[in-house]
């Protein structure tokens, strides 16, 4: 018993490791995301300036492409995706915080209507 339980640990300590580009934990990303200003003009589920973060996960998360278009919006800025908006620029977000808002941002649960 011992050694089917030493078994089932190793197989499943890779899928608690975070990822390379992600925050460890949701709160991490969360936290990024009020670092850089991102809450200033999204809200967490419904408009605010720019799309909430649950409506940008409803639109793209079924997008396998969404994760790296996401992270060049955050990093390069991007008008026109949600009518006549401007995403400014982020060139103080890093790269590898920018992965890291990505994926939380499409991981967010789709709002209610």
């Amino acid at each position: 018993m011992p050694i089917l339980r030493l078994l089932h640990l190793a197989l499943m300590a890779p899928l608690l490791m975070p990822l390379p580009g992600f925050s460890a934990t949701a709160g991490g990303a969360e936290a990024l995301a009020r670092e850089h200003g991102c809450l200033a003009c999204h809200g967490l589920t419904r408009k605010q300036v720019g799309p909430g973060f649950a409506q940008i996960a409803g639109r793209y998360g079924n997008d396998p492409a969404a994760p790296s278009q996401l992270t060049a919006k955050i990093r390069d800025g991007s008008v026109g995706a949600w009518g006549r908006v401007i995403m400014p620029r982020q060139p103080h977000v890093t790269d590898t915080d920018a992965k890291a808002l990505a994926g939380w941002i499409l991981s967010q649960p789709t709002p209610s209507r």
